[in-house]
């Protein structure tokens, strides 16, 4: 499944390491980052600007799943079809899939 919400700086950097490495004395900026452990490095400001950038380019070039994730037919409509043997149910399912498809293309964000 696609994350519903655009990544934030503790999205990327939970992408890092393993485990709760680091945590916050406030709001979640950079200048209040902390390092728990002492075996993971701070990042720098700049490598969690580019970071949580290409994270988040990434997520907005998803749009298009995310879109039509939300408005396929239940896959229950095709597998009943199936089961009944009702070629029109299965037909019609996959025209609904075709259209939200056409809705949201490929690579639309």
């Amino acid at each position: 499944m696609y994350p519903i919400t655009q990544p934030e700086l503790q999205d990327w950097l939970c992408s890092l390491h393993d485990g709760q490495w680091f945590g916050f004395d406030g709001e979640h900026i950079y200048t209040n980052l902390i390092i728990h452990n002492k075996s993971c490095t701070k990042p720098t400001e700049q490598e969690c600007i580019d970071g949580l950038k290409a994270m988040q380019d990434a997520w907005k070039a998803r749009g298009y799943a995310r879109n039509r994730a939300a408005e396929y037919p239940p896959i229950t409509d095709y597998i009943d079809g199936v089961v009944k043997g009702d070629q029109a149910q299965i037909d019609k399912y996959i025209a609904d899939c075709q259209a939200v498809k056409a809705k949201y293309p490929k690579g639309a964000a």
